[in-house]
This record gives structure tokens, sequence and C-alpha cells, in this order.
């Protein structure tokens, strides 16, 4: 009974990170207690524990901690939220064995621990179409002097300045607890049952805070130093770009963002569709009125396919009612506004063995103030797998079709989206340039369309729904091949409905821990690429998030009783109006991408590794000398 006071100890250990590491991320945002939360875990991964009996609590403990964290997929499959979790959960086992590589080798913590935790973090977005959600640094993305080293190292670099904190704190604690006991006299039973001396050997250690190799005085004085100059260096940092973004950001357009609020159920049935769009033409038209320069819908919140060339390819459809949208969106961003729509993509395409059929994609369109759409499109790069799309579907039949029992609930069973493939950039025209090139094609000699040029012309990119949770989306289309900026902002259009409930009695939806989780990490792909992103959002959040990471409260102009406070447009319907802050700094994330991530990941790779050569190599010695 006495040997199980150790492991009942490690539990709490990674119960008590687990609960910490829940709590500093958004809503709750206790983003102070980010400083310590790695310090339970890592003194749980003590190398006195075997190697198996830490994986299989660690194991254990993440999965509980992944399935509270994204229960908000529970409504959409219960067997995709099982199954992702478990997956995550690996995200728990392998830093535990790292951590415990990185103490048994006697390593600094206040240097492991952060090259560690950023590796982790890299890893978990790199499989199944990635998950970059609830990494250690998105838990500041309120704090703007510390997340403005994004434009350097990405949201590792904050993720990483925080787990040295925790590192160090760990090395403190390590050498306090061991200086302690020297001199003291007592035997104490291991883990394993043996029992020592006056002082256990080092794998024989009883409680995780123990350790027979701490740093030596002199090193964590140095320890301290470093980590005081890290931190304190990322925030003269932040300040000093905060304070460059008044010489450096302008005055772009007016945009408006509507909002919202219907559930997935009623979206998905296609009944509603026309009340959907009616609702929005609504809160387009008082956005025009109010003097918006570019309006943004919500994503595929318009259901239908806007592309009149495909209709005439595909004669035996009925087109009625996307005739009727696409007709209406243009008749209403004629001499107003240009209009950002979400609505659905589609293309015939050779497909598997040359058998044509129609792909389908989550796509955006523009229409323009001469009343035409834009003849590009962009379409959703990087799908959500089993949300979006099976793989497979050509390649291997037989296992696409096992695979369709994780789509959501109600889905189509052949459903499956395209990826798209170019990352559209969408041209704007101000106002005034509209106004001249409509006098020239009236036949006004007296204008030159030289008049039409940059820098009254805007442009922009949009990321669909998680895409603006991935780096890489953002980053590619912050810069043209010569490393010049080519948009002036990013749009993300969003359908978080997904991840809400819905009361029928009374009628109502219930939010979740997702919607304000998803703008905040939105916020990190403003920062590292210094490019202000506006949100429309189906049940939330609509925002304006600047350059410099800030999610802007307030506007200058919304529907009657929108909240100002913008972690307050939860579960509602609305719009807003302001004014796009312009940043034409280029940022060395932009130019380099997730080099620093890359760099810990090979190393955290290492430290999963190198115990298991060393393993190998050990028992084909012991095997070699048998033999012989």
């Amino acid at each position: 009974m006495r040997n199980r006071k150790p492991l009942l100890i490690i539990l709490l250990l990674f119960v008590l990170s687990g609960a910490m590491l829940t709590v500093i991320q958004a809503p709750i945002g206790w983003s102070l207690l980010a400083w310590g939360a790695l310090v339970p875990f890592a003194l749980a991964c003590t190398p006195s524990l075997r190697p198996r009996t830490l994986a299989w609590m660690a194991l254990g403990i993440g999965y509980l901690y992944w399935l509270v964290s994204v229960y908000w997929i529970v409504p959409i499959t219960i067997i995709g939220w099982l199954g992702m979790s478990l997956y995550l959960s690996l995200f728990w086992l392998l830093p535990a064995l790292a951590v415990r590589f990185s103490r048994a080798k006697g390593f600094p913590l206040f240097i492991a621990l952060p090259i560690l935790a950023v590796g982790w973090e890299r890893l978990q977005g790199f499989p199944m179409g990635g998950f970059f959600w609830r990494f250690l640094g998105h838990s500041q993305y309120q704090n703007l002097a510390m997340i403005q080293i994004a434009d350097l190292f990405g949201a590792a670099g904050v993720s990483f300045v925080v787990a040295m904190v925790n590192g160090l704190l760990v090395d403190l604690i390590l050498f306090i607890s061991q200086s302690r006991r020297v001199g003291c006299a007592h035997q104490v039973p291991s883990i394993s049952g043996q029992t020592g001396g006056h002082s256990p050997p080092y794998e024989h250690d009883v409680c995780p805070l123990y350790s027979a190799r701490r740093l030596p005085g002199k090193l964590l004085g140095s320890a301290v130093v470093a980590t005081v100059l890290v931190v304190s260096g990322t925030v003269l940092y932040g300040q000093w770009r905060l304070r460059q973004a008044g010489q450096c950001v302008t005055d772009g357009p007016l945009v408006a963002s509507l909002q919202s609020n219907v559930p997935i159920s009623v979206k998905r049935s296609f009944k509603a569709s026309v009340d959907i769009f009616d609702e929005l033409m609504g809160k387009s038209q008082a956005a025009a009125s109010a003097g918006a320069d570019l309006i943004v819908w919500p994503e595929t919140m318009v259901q239908a396919n806007l592309q009149p060339e495909l209709w005439s390819q595909l004669s035996d459809w009925d087109w009625e009612e996307d005739r009727a949208f696409h007709q209406a969106l243009g008749q209403h961003a004629k001499d107003t506004a240009y209009v950002l729509v979400g609505a659905y993509g589609a293309e015939v395409l050779p497909g598997f063995r040359g058998k044509p059929y129609l792909g389908k994609y989550n796509s955006a369109y523009l229409y323009r103030t001469d009343g035409t759409r834009d003849p590009m499109r962009y379409d959703k790069i990087h799908l959500v797998l089993f949300g979006e799309y099976i793989p497979f579907r050509w390649q291997i039949p037989w296992l696409f079709e096992q695979l369709k029992r994780f789509l959501p609930k109600g889905y189509n069973p052949d459903y499956s989206l395209e990826h798209g493939t170019r990352y559209t950039l969408f041209e704007m025209a101000s106002k005034e340039v509209s106004s001249l090139k409509s006098q020239v094609s009236s036949g006004d000699s007296q204008l030159h369309t030289s008049n039409f040029k940059l820098p009254t012309s805007y442009h922009f990119g949009v990321i669909i729904c998680y895409e603006d949770t991935i780096p890489y989306v953002a980053r590619n289309f912050a810069l043209d091949p010569q490393g010049r900026k080519q948009v002036d902002w990013l749009v993300n259009i969003s359908n978080d409905g997904w991840f809400v409930r819905f009361n029928k009695e009374p009628a109502r939806v219930i939010p979740s821990t997702e919607l304000p989780q998803h703008a905040a990490i939105c916020a990190f792909r403003a920062v590292e690429n210094r490019l202000p992103i506006i949100r429309s959002v189906n049940t939330g959040i609509s925002c304006l998030i600047e350059s410099t990471g800030r999610i802007r409260d307030g506007y200058i102009a919304a529907s009657d009783g929108f909240p100002r406070r913008s972690a307050e447009r939860i579960a509602i319907a609305g719009w807003f109006l302001d004014r796009l802050p312009i940043d034409k700094r280029v940022t060395f994330y932009s130019r380099h991408g997730e080099w620093f991530a890359d760099g810990c990941a090979v190393l955290f790779t290492a430290a999963l590794v190198c115990p298991l050569g060393t393993r190998l190599t050990r028992r084909h010695k012991q095997a070699s000398q048998t033999a012989a």
C-alpha cells in the first residue's frame, strides 16, 4: 500500500497541470497561471518511474484532458470526439517521455522544457490535417507586449518564453528540495519496492520532486539571469513594435462584418436557405447605408452555387434559387459596396481513371461595385478531416466506405469536398476609383486609366474557417515571390455554428468555448504577418483584429444591440462597421515561416529516439555477451 503513494502523487501532478492548462485558455483566461502550468507535469515525469508506467499515466490523464477540452465536438460526432481525443492524448504521452529523458540526463529544464514544449506543439500540427489548438502561447493573446515576438518566431516563440519560466521553476524546485535532503538519514521505499540507505539511488527516488541530478548553484544562477533577460527582452521588443505601429499603420477602407446566428441543424436542412439569405441581405443593406466599402458574409451562408458558367454545363440541374441569389448579390453590390460571400463552389473534374465528376468546394466569391462577380473565387485549401472530406475516396474505395462512419451526424454519405489549389488575391478599388472608372466607361475623354493604379486600390486574401488556425495558410497570402507584401488584410469567414447547441424551448443557441478560443488563435496570424483580419462568423465571434493582435472592441456603427465588447458577440446576430488599419511592415516570420518551431520539433524527436536507441544498443550488447 505504501508503494502506491508515489504513484498517487504523480497522478495528482498530472491532473493539476491539466486543470491549469484548461483555465489559462479563453474564455476563462487565467493567463498568469500559464507561467506555471507545466511545472506539475515536468515534476511528474520523474526518471524514478518506469517509462511504461509513466506513459500509461500520461496517456490516461491526457485523454481525459482532451475529452474535456474539445467537448464541443460532441454535437457533431461522438465517435470523432473520442477518436480525436485519443490521438491528441499522444501529445501528453510523448512529451512525458521526452521530459523524463531530459531529467535523467540532467539537462537544465529552463532550456529543455521550452524546446520540448514547442516541439510537441509543432508535431501536434502535422498529422491528420493538423490541430493547432490550445497552445501554451495562445493563453497570452491579450498580453500584447508578450505576443509581438510572433512576427519573428510565430506563436511558437510565445510558447517558448512561457515554458522557459516553467522550466526555471522546476529547476528551482528540484534544487531546493534536494538541498533540504542533504544530511538527512532516512530509509524510503522506492516505487519499485526497494529500500535504500540514507539517500535512495537516482532510479529509485520516491517523490517526483527529487532528482539525484540537479543544476549546480552557479548554473542555476545563470539560468535565472538568462530567463529574466529573455522575458524582459520579449516585453521590450513587444513594446517597441507596439509603439512603431503608430508610424506604420494607416487608415484603410470601411469594412462591415455580418454575423448570423443559425444552428447547423437549420442550415443543413436547406429548408431555410431563402430565409437565411434574406436576413443577411437586410443586414448587408443596412451596413451599406452606413458607408461600408466592403461587406463580409459568413462561411457558406449563401446556400447556392454562384457560377453561371457552370449552370450551362449542368442543364439538368435546377438553378433557379442559385440564379436568384446571384442576381440579388450583383444588384446589391452595384454602386454601393464590394460584397464578399461564403457559398459553394464546383467544377467538373476528370476524376480517378478519367471518369468525370462534379467536384465541390467551400468557396468565397466577391461581388464588385459594377454589379459583376469577380471571375476568380477562393476555394478552401486546408480542409478539416471528416468534417469536410474523407480520404481515399478514389485511391482505396473500400476504406473510404468504412471511414464514412466518422462523418458528422446527418451528413450525406457521399459528402466530401475538394481541396483548393490557388491562393486567390481579390482586388478592391476605393469608392473614388470606382467613381472615376464609371466616368471613363460613360465616355469622359478627360479621364485616363492611369488614375486607377495603386495606391487607391487594395488587395486581400480570404481564409475560411479553421484555416485561420493553420499558420502556413495566412503566411502564404502575405508575400509575393519577391518577398513583398501582396495583401493589405485578410478576411476570415467561418461557420462556428457547428460547435454550439440549440435549445428548442425556449429557442436559443448555447455557445461553447470553441468560439472565443478560435478568435484568440486567429490573433496570432495577424501578428505573425502584420496583417489586420476581419472576421465574419456564424454564431460568433465576428470582430476586427489589428496587426498587433489586439481584438478590437467597439466600432463606428452597428446594428441595434450588437455588443461593443467582442467577447460578448456569441450566439447572437447583427453587424458592425469599422475602419481597417493597414500595416505595411514585412515580417521575418512571413519570409521564413516556422523555422523556430521546426528546429524544436527535431530536438523533441531526438529526445524520444535517443532512449530507444540506447535501449536497443544495450540489449544487443547483452545478447552478444550471452552468445559469447
